[in-house]
């Protein structure tokens, strides 16, 4: 039997943290892929993920990934059409290395609600140095247009079920690889 002071044990009891993603298509077929700040130097190729990010209390999941996606990318409500949603949430355990530093370790990870939709703005709207109308602080310093297929390869480990889940639910939106 496990001991209740062990940080896996303690970790298991912990809540997930209810929160969405967005893959974001252009109209070649591609994702948008943000390359995380500040998490690069320590995850070299693994540091580029789709906008994610909390559901606030009372918020609906689709209203928090237009929310998310302009606080991370600049890019507005009125700039996108939903495609798909996701059949189901999707949930990843933080490593036992990082439980603990983010959220206060209030969570054991996080519950994901994807939804795809279609980026039909201009592409200088993208502005991830000053998302949200330059409210927000920047999570990514760098982007690029992805084939869907390629990003769970370019994911932090811990996430890349997650990622083959979304890819497989959204894959008939996506440009051939």
């Amino acid at each position: 039997m496990a001991s209740l002071h062990r940080p896996e044990t303690a970790l298991a009891n912990l809540p997930y943290r209810p929160c969405v993603g967005i893959a974001l298509f252009n109209r070649d077929g591609l994702v948008f892929a943000g390359h995380r700040r500040h998490e690069s130097a320590d995850l070299g190729a693994h540091a580029w993920q789709m906008p994610q990010g909390g559901i606030d209390e009372g918020e609906a999941p689709r209203d928090a990934a237009l929310r998310e996606l302009y606080e991370e990318t600049n890019v507005a409500p009125g700039s996108v059409r939903l495609l798909a949603e996701a059949p189901g949430w999707y949930s990843y355990d933080l490593p036992i290395v990082a439980a603990g530093k983010p959220w206060k370790g209030r969570y054991r990870g996080q519950t994901q609600k994807w939804f795809a939709f279609a980026f039909e703005g201009d592409e200088r709207e993208i502005d991830i140095l000053r998302p949200g109308g330059g409210v927000h602080k920047a999570e990514f310093d760098g982007w690029r247009w992805e084939p869907l297929a390629n990003l769970a390869a370019l994911v932090i480990p811990f996430k890349r079920p997650v990622y083959e889940q979304v890819i497989a639910a959204f894959a008939h939106l996506a440009r051939p690889a």
